[in-house]
């Protein structure tokens, strides 16, 4: 009885000491801090500026209660007591005020919305009085918390936050204006010149300020994209702005404060324009040279100043501003950029430059596409990267090598002569002589030379250079015509993406795995330019069913909530009136009759239904219900006896094909449930009832036409087929054993590896670990022969490829469901499905094979998850961390109830836990189940 008593307080003791070296709390010995309100969003955003939804939403997180300072001994010895359970809100209030004086007398002139019982802290719509163009509002919450169901009647004021709102109509009446001027008086202006295409525009207008500042705004859009400075200085750290709409539906207008770049007396306003994707001059595979919307670059600015003393000035795009052109000669979105800095015209930005030989800019047409607010995070620079090595493979001939392949530009430094022209060339592969190989990468750029730049020395002094407006994909840069010998120093690339927040981190003993998602999350953040895309190199395209595939890896990685928003309203400009989408959005036309089909269109469907699941966005879904309704009933009218066969397949398959009608099916069964359960969220019980009948329907259709009664296989028993009647969930209960072992046997078969394509390889990794085979998908990504992730890694891969066999791009992001299956399933972070949004949060670790811990984090909109797990012999050791105002449902592996201890304690004596049930309906693991509210726990378990 000793010995056991012995061995218990070892357990205990050496599960502490993991449990506060990797603990997710910290912070925990850190003083004492209130519950209070953080991370204060209005539209998923902080402190956006010149929104235009007039009744924004704002949300908030609660934070973590910390422990005093205290002795770790006694810590330890009296964790039960000190630690914080059980937090959750139990009322708030939002003051919303015009000026940060106000609120900090807790004075809501804008909206005071009084004291609501309610542990709510998402999306809560504005509602207070209408706000108009250009409105300041300064917010912040109190809200009222309780700790193990104690209501404490504790409360705490969050830091003060911020948004405004831009211009909401194209010309408001001045009754609707706080200013009482016009919305927007600007005119759009451009080159006076007519020619196609001419080297990039540079506008600029001089303006005197008689007064003292108290604040300046500028609301700009350039076509296709801009570069805005005031007195010399560019405005704001974006890049790449606006985001690529449908132009003739939609354009993006971007707000700044610029009231530090005025000054009293004269000032310069200059702004660079790029052709982008509006004026898309070179011939390409997608006919954007030909889109309907295509012209110049063009320009609208409105710089709108409010003085001291009460009076106000506005500085408009019009006629009074000069234009000549600089010394961006060429840029094309596929090509690159060709820079003459012989050309550059010297402080032609600024209020002394004599612009006499300048001539007036010319009034254009305004695009057709209606003028929004970009609500949308910006891209950004977000890194920078030194080559790890330079080689010569050839004379002059200079080849850079990253170490990684991304997405962005390079950064040139060079002295030398005048007119001396260096040639900068971008790709991620090499031929065998060493010099760059752009094969796999250029065959869509039909007019000009690919990923191609060149700069010209003005030869005076130190240059340092970077294109404007273009990206590229690469991990190699090529220069030619240097002069001399180029240093490692002498370039450096730009990392370049929309820059979403972390939200996630994954690691585990597996370093093959760690490498794996190293790859997925570059993959992704490469692929997104304002929304996501297929290939940061080749295309550019936003290709729907790529990102469908990544966008619940991208939701567990990253915030990409605002930029999905837009996304998604980008579809909408594109559907067509008969419900049909192209393949890629946007597009200026093509894509509707090849690359669409449901298997790529339901990206429409899937991603706000993502965004309610992970994130409990509904807004999204009640946005959008219309033109989905019309998507599944365009369907519908395609199908023939629930069968729909239109539409790409099980794209880039490792070896065996499988039936696009079996993928095209599925995901139209899929799609209508989606839509019978939006219905039923938002009320529309007929409707709910209706696509709950149609899906019965395709169904049984797709059982009829595709499963053989006799052996339990799918379309002939591949790998695709049989993972797409089980994760669209269209397989019989009293089929459903037989045909997870056809899919087990047909995994062994292929020794434990893949054989899909990027649409059957997301199915796959789910349908097995949904039906208790956790072991075998675990098996599938451990692999490092071909097919698998695992042998790109061999080969190098810092980013995911296109083909299995390494054909095509290598920085795709079609196969990075990967990652999420790390969190979901080796993590087991998982959102209930009862309640969305991460409310109620399961805790499921994967304890497979050889994987002895894993450590992984989820910033969810409640606040930060954690699950860290180890295994040591038969003793399991399990860190939780769930944030305030949500509960969880924690599955610890145990052999038994009994065997499991929290905190030192048996688990069902711990304070904030109850004991729900042992589950063994996993035919390889066992779990004892607990209810849990917020907190930190530390459970301890025998497996065996």
């Amino acid at each position: 009885m000793k010995g056991k008593k012995f061995q218990l307080l070892i357990l205990l003791f050496s599960g502490f000491l993991f449990y506060f070296s990797n603990s997710t709390s910290a912070g925990w010995f850190s003083s004492r801090q209130s519950l209070a309100p953080q991370r204060l969003r209005c539209e998923h955003l902080d402190n956006p500026l010149g929104i235009d939804i007039e009744k924004p939403r704002l949300s908030w997180v609660i934070d973590d209660c910390r422990l005093p300072n205290a002795d770790l001994k006694s810590e330890i010895i009296n964790l039960k007591s000190k630690m914080p359970r059980g937090v959750r809100q139990t009322a708030y209030r939002i003051l919303v005020a015009s000026t940060p004086e106000l609120l900090a007398k807790d004075t809501g002139d804008l909206w005071d919305s009084g004291k609501v019982q309610s542990d709510n802290s998402l999306y809560i719509e504005y509602a207070g009085i209408p706000l108009q163009s250009r409105q300041l509002c300064f917010w912040k919450v109190k809200t009222w918390s309780s700790c193990n169901d104690r209501s404490q009647g504790n409360s705490s004021e969050s830091k003060p936050a911020m948004w405004s709102m831009g211009l909401l109509r194209q010309s408001d009446p001045p009754s609707l204006t706080s200013s009482g001027a016009a919305g927007w008086s600007a005119k759009w202006i451009g080159s006076p010149n007519s020619a196609e295409f001419e080297p990039a525009p540079l506008l600029r207008k001089t303006f005197s300020i008689n007064r003292k500042i108290k604040r300046a705004t500028a609301y700009i859009s350039g076509l296709g994209y801009y570069e805005l400075t005031l007195n010399g200085e560019k405005v704001g750290d974006h890049v790449l702005d606006p985001k690529f709409t449908r132009y003739d539906r939609r354009v993006l207008y971007v707000t700044y404060d610029v009231t530090r770049q005025l000054k009293k007396g004269k000032n310069a306003a200059g702004v660079m324009l790029g052709n982008g994707w509006y004026n898309y001059h070179v011939k390409n595979a997608w006919d954007f040279d030909t889109a309907p919307w295509r012209g110049q670059p063009k320009m609208i600015l409105q710089l709108e100043i409010e003085l001291y003393d009460g009076s106000r000035q506005t500085v408009i795009s019009d006629e009074s501003w000069k234009y000549s052109t600089g010394p961006i000669q060429f840029d094309g979105m596929l090509s690159g950029e060709v820079y003459d800095a012989r050309l550059e015209k010297n402080g032609w930005d600024t209020a002394n430059y004599d612009d006499s030989q300048w001539i007036t800019a010319r009034i254009v047409d305004a695009p057709k596409g209606k003028l929004t607010a970009q609500m949308v995070q910006p891209i950004r620079i977000t890194e920078t990267i030194r080559p790890v090595k330079i080689t010569q493979p050839k004379p002059g001939v200079y080849l850079y090598d990253l170490g990684q392949n991304i997405a962005g530009t390079a950064q040139l430094t060079v002295k030398g002569p005048a007119g001396t022209d260096i040639k900068i060339q971008y790709a991620e592969l090499l031929r065998e002589d060493g010099t760059l190989n752009p094969d796999n990468i250029k065959s869509f750029c039909k007019s000009a030379e690919f990923q191609t730049e060149r700069y010209i020395l003005k030869g005076k002094g130190t240059e340092i250079w970077q294109s404007r407006f273009m990206y590229h994909g690469f991990q190699y840069v090529q220069v030619t015509g240097f002069p001399g010998e180029p240093k490692l120093e002498n370039l450096k690339a730009l990392v370049m993406h929309t820059d979403l927040e972390n939200a996630g981190t994954f690691e585990c003993s597996n370093e093959l795995l760690n490498r794996i998602q190293h790859c997925t999350r570059w993959s992704y953040l490469n692929n997104f330019h304002g929304h996501p895309t297929d290939c940061p190199n080749r295309e550019k395209n936003g290709w729907t069913g790529d990102a469908h595939l990544a966008a619940e890896t991208g939701l567990y990685n990253f915030d990409p909530l605002a930029a999905y928003t837009q996304w998604m309203r980008d579809f909408k400009d594109e559907q067509r009136e008969s419900g049909e989408l192209p393949g890629i959005v946007p597009t200026g036309g093509w894509g509707y009759k090849w690359g669409n089909g449901p298997a790529w269109d339901s990206a429409y469907v899937l991603i706000p239904w993502y965004m309610y699941k992970y994130c409990g966005d509904i807004r999204i879904l009640a946005e959008h219900y219309e033109n989905l309704k019309r998507y599944v009933d365009y369907l519908t009218s395609k199908a023939k006896d629930g069968i729909v066969t239109i539409g790409l397949g099980d794209w880039c398959p490792a070896k065996t094909k499988t039936p696009e009608k079996v993928t095209s099916t599925g995901y139209y069964y899929c799609d209508v449930v989606i839509v019978s359960k939006i219905a039923d969220i938002l009320g529309k019980k007929d409707d709910a009832a209706k696509y709950s009948r149609l899906a019965a329907d395709i169904k049984r259709a797709f059982n009829r036409e595709f499963l053989d009664q006799r052996t339990r296989q799918y379309a002939g028993g591949t790998q695709t087929a049989l993972a797409c009647a089980l994760y669209q969930g269209l397989v019989e209960p009293s089929n459903l054993d037989a045909v997870v072992k056809n899919l087990v046997e047909n995994v062994t078969a292929k020794n434990d590896h893949l054989d899909c394509g990027i649409l059957g390889t997301k199915y796959l990794l789910h349908a097995l670990t949904d039906n208790d085979r956790s072991d075998v998908a675990y098996r599938i990504v451990a692999q490092t022969t071909e097919p698998s992730w695992g042998n790109w890694v061999k080969q190098g891969a810092t980013t995911l490829w296109e083909g299995w066999n390494g054909s095509g791009t290598h920085n795709h992001i079609m196969f990075g469901d990967v990652s999420a299956w790390f969190y979901e399933t080796l993590a087991g972070i998982q959102p209930d499905p009862s309640v969305p949004g991460f409310k109620k949060i399961i805790i499921k670790p994967g304890v497979v094979d050889d994987l002895t811990w894993v450590k992984a984090s989820h910033n969810s909109v409640y606040g930060r998850i954690a699950s860290n797990w180890k295994l040591e012999g038969n003793k399991l050791t399990l860190n939780v961390t769930i944030p305030p105002n949500t509960t969880a449902t924690v599955f610890v592996p145990a052999r038994d109830a009994s065997s499991v201890l929290e905190s030192g304690k048996p688990a069902e004596k711990a304070q904030g836990i109850k004991f729900l049930r042992m589950d063994n309906s996993n035919r390889k693991s066992i779990f004892a189940v607990y209810e849990t509210g917020s907190g930190s726990y530390c459970f301890i378990s025998q497996t065996e």
